[in-house]
């Protein structure tokens, strides 16, 4: 079990019993099939993006669980680690980017679906857990 599981009082038997909420399993789903069906392009500028908003809602749970509730840093870690600066992942993201704009493999129609499909299969995921 992980040390997030621990700090929320998740025993073995209820992780074991745990069935995921259909509305949580949307977005990686969605991932996913971005990750076996899309043009790497377009896929590296929605996650991208949608990856900077991610990273900014990690920081900010991340944060009140440490003050609210006494979360200690093993606890957060997974928050912790998509919470923080990626700049090689930003460098790699730009250069995959700026080279399907160099050979014209870039489809920003596409992107901007692919993003506004993340934003909203995340918001599901944000509503599903409400």
């Amino acid at each position: 079990m992980t040390a997030f599981a621990r700090a929320c009082g998740v025993t073995d038997e209820r992780s074991r019993a745990h069935v995921p909420l259909a509305g949580c399993q949307a977005y990686p789903a969605y991932v996913s099939w971005l990750a076996l069906n899309a043009s790497p392009t377009d896929t590296v500028l929605a996650l991208t993006a949608n990856f900077s908003a991610w990273g900014g809602y990690c920081a900010r749970i991340a944060a009140g669980l440490r003050t609210h509730y006494g979360f200690e840093d093993e606890s957060c870690a997974f928050l912790d680690f998509f919470a923080a600066p990626a700049p090689d992942l930003d460098a790699q993201a730009t250069a995959a980017v700026q080279a399907g704009l160099d050979s014209g493999a870039l489809d920003m129609e596409t992107a901007h679906t692919y993003g506004a499909l993340l934003q909203r299969y995340e918001s599901m995921f944000w509503a599903a857990l409400s």
